[in-house]
């Protein structure tokens, strides 16, 4: 009340002039001052209290607490379950969790948020606070505490737009973090989404520790935001109770930190390595999946803070995510390295050494995916001193891919070592195929390669055809007819695989590889086989040097999700013997596009000479000759070209045939349609002549090649 003063000396009083103080008459039967109980100082607050007796499992809520809940008294009968009819699951849930958090943590208060859904169907923000009450053992009894309708402050609050911008930052974070991890299929992947680039700030922290626990071992496999590197000793440590990680997987139980000497001061171990710590708050929570503990994460901020509740129970969320998938990549990794080692098992132990010739082999699994496939490679000693080399590729990626390949493997190794053609071998090979109680089919190619004298016999299963690449790196994919592949040619009564004669020159390599190595999903295969044209042509000269960076540059730096076998034999260069360019191509008699494919490769190797507009003079030449011993002889003709150095440069081309018959040449007719083929030699040619070659005889002509960058066409080929 306001003091008043008396008259003023001069007599005036200024009451007089005052309107008369209107006074509030008290309502009928209430005093102004009146004592309020305080339930009804809580009731005039819209609030009320409980009591909750946890071992007995009862909760007494007052009139006033009835009232928040909108509920009557003989609605509630004293259970927490009770106020289902007006807590909605997932606000119970939340609220369930705020309490059971706080009895875990073993904390002497919680405090919690929620909506209230009344009679009417109106939703209504209300707050819960307790204080839980624990016995001489530590042992928590009693929650006693207050629950209000907190509508008001709420409504139009920045504390509700702040809860509901959290409450969706929250499940954002949620959602990138499981949409991440759902692609990772191993722990290494796993490891690989946690620590790359916004790994940390996924889970909305500044550093990351991710670790392993098994046999009695922990093991950090990931880290992310951290000042340096963790010391080796933090890396590999008994599972006991001296680190925070190892300790939350012993406890099963998280801790949450404010400070970095919080941190500190709990775990003295960390002391000498604190620097590489963030300074503010940190979790440390178990990863638990199945009641299986598999390690344990950290989470670190540059800032202290003491958590909520809300952020507390989001990062026990996201490291059930974290756990689920560590689960599911070990499961993926235990699958795999089974399925890989039974792939490994099928393929040869070793690879055996070659007279005249290096050779190396790489096998890799799919880099993704859990199934291998049915990828193989062979290296066959046969009689003779011949060698055999198969590359194939069983239809399929799982283990059964890999049985069938196995028994596929040796059934062709069997066939080859009796010494059969490459045409019988996968003949025989296809008609085993078939006979196995299995839909798969496979793709082969089968060279028998003899090294003393550079010969390739090739058969080709509707798989790839080899590279060849000489000394000087140019390169060439020779046209190999092939068959339909092993199992289906025999299926459809066309078990036929025609051979083709190549020739490697010494200092030269063959490739042979699977499609794994030049195919990707939604990239034509042509681009493939360019990119390893330029990879070989760019290669190392080593042969085991070449076959990793291959593996590296076109299988394990895209990531195929197909496996690969990839094959190189080399043919060792005599010291002191002529190095000159050459290719030598063979044409069967009973071959009648024989032709055309001498005339194609010669063209390819002849722009790789750069022999501009003699190419076209060497092509008819090359066909008049090789028509020539195929209609007047009764054999093949075996057609060499080779790169003459000097001055001027040469091409020198050679057809040898088994026939001693020497050529004749003729003066035919306007009429005549036969016998102008030496003609066009010695009209095309500069320089021609015959030469006897043991059982046989070989016809030769030379063509002068003119200086670089004169010519028609001077250039143009692919160095």
């Amino acid at each position: 009340m306001t003091r008043q003063s008396g008259p003023a000396p001069d007599g005036y009083d200024p009451r007089a002039d005052r309107e008369p103080r209107r006074v509030r008459e008290p309502a009928p039967g209430v005093s102004h001052h009146e004592p309020i109980s305080l339930r009804r100082r809580l009731a005039l607050n819209r609030m009320g209290t409980f009591d909750w007796d946890l071992d007995r499992g009862f909760m007494d809520l007052d009139a006033g607490a009835l009232e928040v809940f909108d509920l009557h008294p003989d609605e509630y009968d004293g259970a927490p379950l009770s106020l289902a009819s007006r807590v909605p699951p997932e606000e119970g849930e939340r609220l369930d969790a705020a309490v059971s958090q706080a009895l875990q943590e073993g904390t002497s208060s919680y405090g919690a948020y929620f909506r209230v859904r009344c009679r009417d169907g109106t939703p209504r923000w209300t707050h819960s606070q307790g204080r839980i009450l624990h016995d001489e053992d530590g042992l928590p009894y009693r929650i006693v505490g207050i629950v209000r309708e907190a509508s008001g402050e709420l409504a139009d609050s920045s504390l509700l737009r702040s809860l509901q911008q959290e409450r969706h930052r929250q499940t954002v974070m949620v959602q990138q973090v499981t949409a991440a991890l759902s692609r990772a299929l191993s722990v290494e992947d796993v490891t690989r989404v946690l620590s790359g680039l916004g790994g940390a700030r996924r889970f909305g922290a500044d550093g990351l520790v991710l670790g392993l626990a098994a046999d009695a071992r922990f093991e950090v496999i990931a880290t992310a935001g951290l000042e340096g590197e963790v010391p080796e000793g933090m890396m590999n440590s008994r599972l006991d109770d001296t680190l925070p990680l190892s300790d939350a997987a012993v406890s099963r139980r998280p801790s949450f930190l404010s400070t970095r000497g919080e941190l500190v001061a709990r775990y003295p171990r960390l002391r000498p390595y604190s620097d590489l710590l963030p300074t503010g708050s940190a979790s440390f929570l178990p990863l638990i999946a199945q009641d299986t503990v598999i390690g344990a994460l950290g989470l670190f901020n540059a800032e202290p803070a003491v958590q909520s509740t809300e952020a507390k129970n989001l990062a026990l969320a996201l490291a059930g995510v974290v756990a689920q998938s560590l689960q599911r990549a070990t499961l993926f990794d235990q699958e795999r390295e089974f399925a890989t080692g039974l792939q490994e098992t099928m393929l040869p132990r070793r690879v055996p050494a070659i007279p005249g010739g290096d050779v190396t082999v790489r096998y890799h699994p799919a880099s993704v995916g859990r199934d291998v496939g049915g990828d193989w490679y062979d290296v066959i000693p046969l009689p003779q001193g011949r060698t055999g080399l198969v590359v194939g590729d069983v239809q399929g990626h799982d283990t059964h891919a890999a049985a069938v390949m196995g028994q596929l493997r040796i059934a062709l190794r069997a066939y080859a070592t009796e010494g059969h053609s490459p045409e019988t071998v996968l003949v025989r090979a296809s008609r085993f195929l078939a006979e196995l109680e299995t839909e798969r089919f496979a793709t082969c190619t089968y060279v028998q390669a003899d090294l003393e004298s550079g010969a390739l016999h090739v058969a080709r299963a509707g798989h790839l055809g080899p590279l060849i690449g000489d000394g000087n790196r140019h390169l060439d994919w020779p046209d190999v007819r092939g068959g339909l592949p092993l199992g289906v040619a025999t299926a459809f009564g066309h078990d036929h695989f025609p051979e083709t004669q190549l020739f490697l020159e010494p200092g030269s390599t063959l490739l042979l590889c699977t499609d794994g190595l030049v195919e990707q999903p939604g990239r034509d295969i042509s681009a493939g086989l360019e990119a390893l044209s330029a990879a070989f042509r760019s290669g190392p000269g080593d042969l085991e040097a070449l076959a990793d960076q291959l593996s590296a540059q076109l299988w394990a730096e895209p990531g195929s999700d197909d496996d690969m076998a990839l094959l190189l034999l080399r043919r060792l260069a005599v010291p002191g013997a002529d190095t000159t360019p050459r290719l030598r191509l063979h044409v069967h008699q009973a071959d009648p596009s024989g032709a055309a494919e001498v005339r194609s490769a010669l063209r390819r190797r002849l722009d790789q000479w750069r022999a501009g507009e003699v190419t076209h003079h060497v092509e008819v030449a090359a066909s008049e000759l090789i028509a020539n011993a195929l209609t007047h002889t009764e054999s093949g003709a075996l057609i060499c070209v080779e790169l003459v150095e000097g001055d001027p440069r040469r091409i020198r081309l050679e057809v040898e045939d088994r026939s001693s018959s020497w050529p004749r040449r003729r003066s035919p007719g306007e009429t005549a349609t036969s016998g102008r083929g030496l003609m066009l030699v010695e009209a095309l040619a500069d320089r021609w002549g015959a030469e006897p070659r043991g059982s046989g005889k070989a016809l030769w002509c030379e063509f002068e090649l003119p200086e670089a960058g004169t010519g028609t066409g001077a250039g143009t080929g692919a160095g």
